[in-house]
């Protein structure tokens, strides 16, 4: 019998099978033109902070079924050949949903450790 984890220890083996890219990792990513971030947060985080421009909104509750494309919900900015960067608050969430996107054949995702609080935290831009 396995022994019951927490949920910081399920984001920590998480953030061990993922790409962790840091603010201006991103930033650079997102200039280039070459990734789509993905938002995961509430929309009611998107009203209270704001929102980094150019990113799309799919809440992590969707996810599975935004990034399937054998279900009706799937979206067309979850293409497994893209590049796709993951956000949330703080990092937790996002490197959950970058490591569930491996499991479903993503190949080339990430997420921003340290979340929207360390994008706003190194001034960069926010919208909304």
């Amino acid at each position: 019998m396995t022994s019951a984890k927490t949920a910081g220890e399920l984001v920590a083996e998480a953030k061990g099978r993922i790409d962790n890219l840091s603010v201006d990792q991103v930033a650079g990513e997102m200039e280039s033109g070459n990734a789509t971030l993905i938002d995961l947060r509430e929309p009611n985080e998107l009203a209270d902070n704001g929102r980094i421009p150019g990113s799309v909104h799919a809440p992590r509750g969707m996810l599975e079924f935004y990034a399937d494309p054998t279900t009706p919900y799937h979206r067309p900015e979850f293409n497994p050949n893209n590049r796709i960067i993951l956000h949330c608050a703080s990092g937790g969430r996002s490197a959950l949903a970058a490591d569930t996107l491996k499991q479903m054949g993503y190949t080339n995702v990430a997420h921003l450790d340290g979340g929207m609080n360390a994008w706003k935290e190194s001034g960069q831009p926010v919208e909304g």
